[in-house]
């Protein structure tokens, strides 16, 4: 009842583990799937080895997490053999592999290497707000995002998601772009900048100072991105952002989403909160006597 397909891949829910939540290492990539969830998302990796960002990287808010990891991950070379894991002992499982570059030609030739290790499909992650050298400004520009899309399909023969970030003007250019460059798909949003001070110590929490902001603060921005892009762009959209409970998924499904990613929830909710949803999106649907397909982007008629 809750089954949908996702550019050709079938999915046994809307379900996806969002990049950068237990994804680094196939154990804990295999965890998600034994959890419950439809596809994991791998850690966004990119050419090489990269430390990220000094402690502290992570605060608390009082309605989400705020990271400065600075994009920490074994280089494409390592991840190799936890794709390997992955394979072997999940041929079926679902992975969406999340790559990062600063140009058009380093997102390809990352591109090929997770197609060949075995993805089911690209997520291309065009922005990270505390990551030097690699920040906002690579996916901030139209122009930009169109040329790293195209050239990512011509070498891919697998479904490509563009993950935008909410903090611009207009994620509909964002959209657009995609969409004009080829892309399958668009996961919706990446994390929203944000700060954390200390007013003890007069000082910024985290060592980057300015980090990205997830949790329930930022599910009606998420909401907003999702119905706006869908209302536009007639391309499939993982919405992404502050989801806890089945009524977030059904919110974000209603806005217009294809499937959901879940990310800071498994902070808050530990790894029953796939099977928990399911739960709570089928309570719901039946109380309201409808089908899954009954609500996708039922906000836009109405």
């Amino acid at each position: 009842m809750l089954g949908v397909e996702l550019c050709g891949i079938r999915l046994d829910s809307p379900l996806i583990s969002a990049s950068g939540i237990l994804d680094e290492r196939a154990e804990s990539m295999l965890r998600l799937l034994e959890a419950g969830a439809s596809a994991v998302t791998t850690k966004s990796i990119g050419s090489g080895e990269r430390k990220g960002n000094d402690n502290p990287v992570i605060a608390e808010t009082e309605c989400g997490l705020l990271n400065g990891m600075g994009l920490p991950n074994p280089g494409i070379d390592a991840f190799a053999r936890e794709m390997e894991i992955m394979r072997n002992r999940r041929p079926d499982g679902v992975i969406i592999g999340s790559i990062f570059a600063s140009e058009a030609d380093g997102f390809a030739a990352l591109a090929r290497r997770m197609e060949d290790y075995g993805s089911s499909a690209i997520e291309l992650n065009l922005s990270c707000p505390n990551a030097r050298g690699f920040g906002d400004e690579v996916g901030s520009d139209p122009d930009t995002v169109l040329e790293i899309t195209r050239e990512v399909k011509r070498v891919t023969d697998i479904p490509v998601f563009v993950k935008l970030t909410p903090n611009v003007r207009s994620i509909v250019d964002l959209a657009k772009a995609c969409e004009e460059g080829g892309a399958d798909g668009i996961a919706a949003i990446n994390t929203v900048r944000g700060m954390k001070i200390d007013v003890e110590s007069f000082q910024p929490i985290l060592s980057c100072r300015i980090g990205g902001m997830s949790g329930p603060a930022i599910k009606p921005i998420g909401i907003r991105c999702v119905y706006e892009i869908t209302g536009e762009v007639d391309l499939p959209v993982i919405g992404i952002g502050g989801v806890l409970c089945g009524n977030d998924v059904v919110e974000y499904i209603m806005a217009g989403a294809s499937a959901v990613g879940v990310g800071s929830g498994i902070h808050y909710r530990g790894l029953k909160i796939f099977e928990d949803i399911k739960r709570e999106m089928l309570e719901f649907l039946e109380r309201k006597e409808l089908r899954l397909d009954d609500i996708v982007g039922i906000a836009h008629r109405r």
